[in-house]
Protein backbone atom coordinates (compact mmCIF):
# COMPACT_ATOMS: atom_id res chain seq x y z
CA UNK A 1 0.00 0.00 0.00
CA UNK A 2 3.25 2.67 0.57
CA UNK A 3 3.95 2.41 -3.21
CA UNK A 4 0.60 4.26 -3.82
CA UNK A 5 1.07 6.72 -1.13
CA UNK A 6 2.41 10.13 -2.92
CA UNK A 7 3.50 13.84 -1.30
CA UNK A 8 1.95 16.86 -3.44
CA UNK A 9 3.24 20.20 -2.40
CA UNK A 10 0.72 22.61 -2.73
CA UNK A 11 1.13 26.68 -3.83
CA UNK A 12 1.94 28.11 -0.41
CA UNK A 13 4.26 24.91 -0.05
CA UNK A 14 2.41 22.78 2.45
CA UNK A 15 2.75 19.21 2.22
CA UNK A 16 -0.13 16.69 1.67
CA UNK A 17 -0.07 12.90 1.55
CA UNK A 18 -2.41 11.34 -1.37
CA UNK A 19 -2.89 8.00 -2.05
CA UNK A 20 -3.10 7.17 -5.69
CA UNK A 21 -7.00 5.54 -6.13
CA UNK A 22 -6.62 4.89 -9.56
CA UNK A 23 -4.97 6.23 -13.32
CA UNK A 24 -6.50 5.89 -16.44
CA UNK A 25 -6.15 7.41 -20.05
CA UNK A 26 -9.15 9.03 -21.71
CA UNK A 27 -8.38 10.89 -25.04
CA UNK A 28 -4.65 10.18 -25.08
CA UNK A 29 -4.40 11.99 -22.08
CA UNK A 30 -3.62 10.32 -18.72
CA UNK A 31 -5.26 11.38 -15.15
CA UNK A 32 -4.95 10.05 -11.73
CA UNK A 33 -7.67 10.08 -9.00
CA UNK A 34 -6.01 10.54 -5.66
CA UNK A 35 -7.82 10.87 -1.99
CA UNK A 36 -6.30 12.89 0.67
CA UNK A 37 -4.66 10.19 3.27
CA UNK A 38 -5.38 12.37 6.07
CA UNK A 39 -9.10 12.80 5.51
CA UNK A 40 -11.64 10.67 6.71
CA UNK A 41 -14.40 11.00 4.29
CA UNK A 42 -14.61 9.74 0.46
CA UNK A 43 -13.35 12.76 -1.04
CA UNK A 44 -11.59 12.53 -3.88
CA UNK A 45 -9.45 14.42 -6.54
CA UNK A 46 -8.58 14.35 -10.11
CA UNK A 47 -5.38 15.13 -11.69
CA UNK A 48 -4.50 15.76 -15.49
CA UNK A 49 -1.27 13.77 -15.58
CA UNK A 50 1.92 15.52 -17.78
CA UNK A 51 4.35 13.67 -19.03
CA UNK A 52 7.90 15.20 -18.47
CA UNK A 53 9.88 13.08 -20.46
CA UNK A 54 12.62 11.55 -18.64
CA UNK A 55 11.43 13.75 -15.55
CA UNK A 56 8.84 13.09 -12.97
CA UNK A 57 5.38 13.91 -14.41
CA UNK A 58 3.60 16.45 -13.33
CA UNK A 59 0.27 16.43 -12.12
CA UNK A 60 -2.50 19.36 -12.90
CA UNK A 61 -5.66 20.12 -11.01
CA UNK A 62 -8.61 19.53 -13.27
CA UNK A 63 -9.85 23.57 -13.10
CA UNK A 64 -11.94 23.56 -16.32
CA UNK A 65 -15.59 22.63 -15.23
CA UNK A 66 -16.38 20.60 -18.86
CA UNK A 67 -12.86 18.83 -18.50
CA UNK A 68 -13.99 17.47 -14.79
CA UNK A 69 -16.97 16.15 -15.21
CA UNK A 70 -15.84 14.80 -18.53
CA UNK A 71 -13.71 12.68 -16.97
CA UNK A 72 -15.46 12.05 -13.58
CA UNK A 73 -18.13 10.44 -15.81
CA UNK A 74 -15.69 8.57 -16.96
CA UNK A 75 -13.81 7.54 -13.78
CA UNK A 76 -17.26 6.12 -12.57
CA UNK A 77 -18.03 4.03 -15.62
CA UNK A 78 -14.78 2.25 -15.01
CA UNK A 79 -15.47 1.83 -11.48
CA UNK A 80 -18.76 0.17 -12.54
CA UNK A 81 -17.04 -1.94 -14.48
CA UNK A 82 -14.89 -3.32 -11.75
CA UNK A 83 -17.67 -4.45 -9.18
Amino acid sequence: MEENIIMLVDENGEETEFEIIADFDLNDQEYAVLAPVAEDDDSALIFKVIDQGEDEPILEYLTDEDEFEFVAKAYEELMEEEE
